[in-house]
């Protein structure tokens, strides 16, 4: 039992890792993407440089891409397990008074993310592949913001799904992001009462965690909105 409880631990520890990796790289892509909105030479001169620098497509990229893949691996191993390892069942504990919506759901929150980065890949990742290396256009630094905003003008449907996923996401790093901070050893518990942390640090892992899970997607919800209105 003290095992399986390590094994459990272990795999916890190494999802928050990823977890927080991802976190990281949301912050620097939102950056990124907010540029579109702001300056769209800027967002030219960085998307090149991003998609032309050899540690970004060699070294970091790779890695970006393993991460995802063993996140979310991860994720529906500990939800098997942990659906296995239940001896309450739900008829028997009321899980929906002791906990979120967020955190009893994480795993559907985690497909619909799983699918909008499907979707991803798919609109702007396997187009600049091709792109580079199947026809070998001619390098053109201008080219990223027009090929960015054609994603979203006159494609409601696109927009929607996007939105909508970006949703999903917030609804995911809600709990996931600080539960990251406790699966690394933060102390993390509730006092007693509704939502209170018995130290201040617990407090602002909480705030910080919760306006991070709320303001970056929400961000990316802004800028496909915008590009979509602004060039109807």
């Amino acid at each position: 039992m003290a095992g399986i409880n390590k094994s459990t631990l272990a795999r916890k520890f190494a999802m928050a890792l990823s977890g927080l990796f991802l976190v990281l790289f949301l912050l620097q892509h939102f950056t990124i993407n907010f540029t579109s909105v702001v300056s769209p030479s800027t967002f030219n001169e960085i998307s090149h440089f991003m998609g032309n620098n050899f540690v970004v497509q060699a070294i970091l990229q790779p890695i970006l891409i393993a991460g995802v893949v063993f996140h979310f691996v991860m994720g529906f191993v500990l939800e098997i397990k942990n659906n296995k390892a239940r001896k309450i069942k739900y008829d028997k504990f009321n899980g929906a008074a002791n906990s979120t919506w967020m955190s009893r759901n994480m795993i559907i929150s985690g497909i619909v993310v799983l699918a909008f980065l499907g979707l991803h890949f798919y609109d702007f990742w396997i187009p600049e592949m091709i792109h580079k290396y199947v026809e070998s256009h001619p390098d053109d630094p201008t080219r990223y913001y027009d090929e960015t905003i054609a994603k979203f003008t006159g494609d409601p449907i696109r927009t929607g799904l996007y939105a909508f996923s970006f949703i999903f996401l917030m609804l995911h790093l809600l709990h996931g992001f600080a539960s990251s901070f406790q699966s690394l050893g933060t102390k993390n518990k509730y006092q007693e009462g509704l939502g209170g942390y018995k130290s201040g640090t617990s407090r602002f892992i909480r705030k910080f965690t919760t306006a991070y899970a709320v303001v970056i997607p929400m961000g990316f919800v802004f800028i496909a909105l915008y590009h979509y209105f602004n060039n109807l």
